[in-house]
């Protein structure tokens, strides 16, 4: 059948046979395997043709299964788990033995989070193990926050694909990682700078890059991530640009610019409904006969700030010269 539409009960058993699956998360779509298992990881690097030194994020459906994949928890972990699991926060940790090398790209960390999705939680229940699930669409591409966007990508290589609607978040989670026990914000997400803060009483983020030489410390981290197929401009047009006739404006807010909006991620300005909206405008904007997609600047403030880190790595640096 394609695409895949499977059930949560027929995804569970999918899952604990070996199988990969998409499911929704409250941040994207994860294309899930059995995170004890090393062919079904192996399943989900090829599905995704996402390279090994990329590590995968590893889901629970409960704080208490947090001791059945991490070695210890710093105290300020804990305390960030118990305010804001289930939710958009990844914590990596010093990991156990049952966690194969391939979900952490050799790392002698694990990925942690806990989804606030009840399917979700559903899912990895039923399945009885906890599940590896990196975004479910194509490496660098722009992830998937409704089920058609994972069928258009991989109904045609993954197992299954559970329908939960739109996704609410619809930017990934925050991974914290805890270097001398003091919280670093590897990737922002759902979880704001703000939050983090306010439970763990500082907090530094961390200026991801790519790693060339060896694994990436988490995921999300690489240069050019989140990118479509059109040219994707991010920030305020520069005076005398070349604008090709076939540009889209995803727009912010009130701000003018170049051209009149395509579509805005949030008329009133709230960074909320602008992180639910920001990869399906994209995906909507990116079709044939679109040039180049422009987006307008996003306050680097809460949500903001996953928002703009999104962005950045998918624009191009400059305006092309030429269309």
């Amino acid at each position: 059948m394609f695409p895949p539409w499977t059930t949560p009960e027929a995804a569970a058993e999918i899952l604990k046979n070996g199988g990969v699956v998409a499911i929704p998360t409250e941040t994207v779509y994860g294309l899930a395997g059995n995170a004890y298992d090393p062919k079904a990881l192996a399943k989900i690097f090829e599905a995704k043709k996402r390279p090994h030194f990329d590590p995968l994020i590893v889901h629970i459906s409960a704080i208490e299964e947090l001791s059945n994949v991490a070695l210890e928890v710093p105290e300020v972990a804990k305390k960030l788990a118990k305010a804001y699991w289930p939710g958009p926060m990844t914590l990596v940790l010093p990991k156990k033995d049952c966690i194969p090398d391939l979900a952490t790209s050799g790392l002698p960390t694990v990925a942690v989070r806990f989804p606030n999705h009840p399917i979700a939680q559903k899912i990895i229940r039923l399945a009885g193990v906890p599940l590896a699930a990196p975004s479910a669409n194509l490496f660098q591409h722009v992830s998937p926050t409704t089920a058609q966007h994972v069928a258009e990508q991989l109904g045609n290589v993954i197992d299954g694909i559970v329908d939960g609607g739109s996704c609410g978040v619809g930017v990934e989670s925050t991974i914290i990682s805890f270097p001398e026990d003091k919280p670093v914000i590897l990737r922002p997400g759902g979880i704001t700078p703000e939050m983090v803060e306010a439970v763990a009483g500082s907090v530094t983020i961390h200026e991801s890059k790519s790693n060339p030489k060896g694994p990436m410390l988490a995921p999300g981290m690489i240069d050019r991530h989140y990118r479509p197929q059109v040219p994707l401009y991010y920030g305020a047009v520069p005076k005398n640009a070349k604008i090709p006739s076939e540009t889209v404006r995803i727009a912010f807010g009130s701000q003018e610019s170049v051209i009149p909006p395509t579509v805005n991620l949030s008329a009133s300005g709230d960074l909320k409904e602008a992180a639910a909206n920001l990869y399906a405008f994209m995906r909507q904007m990116d079709k044939p006969g679109v040039e180049l997609i422009l987006v307008d600047p996003i306050p680097n403030e809460g949500l903001g700030v996953a928002c703009n880190d999104r962005l950045k790595r998918a624009a191009v640096r400059q305006l092309p010269e030429s269309f």
